[in-house]
């Protein structure tokens, strides 16, 4: 056989295992397409209001008369509440409770807070501009908590989230694969050294560069920090597990599920069951919310989501730690093999 029919014959025997090999790395992209295209179309593509908080302002029976057929008339849309006055109202939206109060008579007026969501307030004026026009009289709306001056649309916390969550989660793949050779005690302190650095970048965003925050960018920097470390930790954790889909896993839970779930663009009142339930406990909406009640709100609320960060720290620290036993399990189980094959070597050669 010539060397030219040879080459024919091999080639065949040396594209299988190649081609396998690139079909199943292709498996991890693909899989990032649809887990993408599932959340954030699933999150985002319809937004519509289920049960958005709002209170008609005034008391008697003709204030709960207007809110009785406002709430008939919105179906599962609102969640319809009366307060007996405007200070009532504004505290109402200050704590969150609301997205807008509404203020009916011969001037009404439409009260928000668009530091809470930006979409919310122009949710809440979109229904109640008709409402004053068939008083026959104009809406005037009032913002008693607008979001910073460099950040008018009250998105940039959320653009913040996803800069803090790249460095994060990208880093995962360096300090699990490139930093695997090296003990876990020590991948855990680069942890922190990381999120360090990565949140020194989130607090330099939020301030000094785009202005995101006129004030509280300590705060900011801290959480940014806690919420990175808890990302680093579960991913370089996971790692340990999973592997090459590492990569796959750490995007799943802190990009498809964290920022659809976050409430920085839309809270989950204007969002389906699902992505709302998340946003109850997840850590990216645990940063976006904790922003928000820090530098507009007054601190409320803040504790609770400085208690979802932290909680995912935890996590984080437990799969860490899981990881390091099991990969000492590993190493002594390895150590045990090679020492049995060395005997076996060493009665071998004895017996020869």
């Amino acid at each position: 056989m010539s060397a030219g029919q040879r080459a024919v014959t091999t080639e065949p025997g040396l594209r299988g295992p190649e081609l396998r090999h690139v079909l199943t790395h292709l498996l991890t992209p693909l899989l990032m397409c649809l887990g993408m295209g599932l959340a954030y179309l699933g999150a985002f593509a319809a937004p519509a209001p289920h049960h958005l908080p709002v209170a008609v302002v005034g008391s008697g029976p003709s204030a709960t008369a207007f809110a009785d057929t406002l709430r008939a008339d919105a179906g599962q849309a609102l969640d319809v509440r009366t307060v007996p006055d405007r200070q009532a109202a504004v505290d109402a939206l200050l704590s969150r409770d609301i997205a807008g109060a509404y203020l009916p008579g011969g001037a009404p007026q439409l009260i928000v807070a668009s530091a809470g969501s930006d979409t919310d307030a122009t949710v809440v004026e979109k229904v109640f501009t008709p409402v004053a026009a068939a008083q026959g009289q104009p809406l005037t709306v009032t913002d008693v908590a607008p979001t910073a001056p460099g950040d008018p649309t009250g998105q940039g916390l959320f653009f913040l989230l996803v800069a803090v969550s790249i460095g994060s989660y990208a880093s995962v793949a360096v300090l699990g694969g490139v930093g695997g050779a090296l003990p876990m005690r020590l991948r855990a302190l680069l942890v922190v050294g990381v999120s360090f650095v990565v949140s020194l970048l989130g607090a330099l965003f939020a301030g000094p560069l785009f202005h995101l925050v006129d004030h509280g960018l300590w705060g900011i920097w801290g959480m940014a920090w806690l919420y990175s470390a808890g990302i680093l930790y579960v991913g370089v954790g996971l790692h340990t597990f999973l592997k090459r889909w590492t990569t796959l896993g750490v995007m799943a839970l802190f990009v498809m599920l964290n920022f659809t779930s976050s409430g920085g663009i839309y809270r989950p009142e204007m969002q389906n069951g699902f992505f709302g339930g998340l946003h109850a406990f997840w850590n990216g909406a645990g940063f976006v919310e904790g922003s928000r009640d820090l530098v507009y709100f007054g601190d409320h609320g803040l504790s609770r989501n400085l208690l979802t960060l932290a909680l995912w720290l935890v996590l984080g620290l437990l799969v860490t730690g899981v990881a390091g036993i099991a990969e000492r399990r590993r190493g002594h189980a390895a150590d045990a093999a090679a020492a049995v094959a060395e005997d076996e070597e060493e009665a071998e050669s004895v017996a020869v």
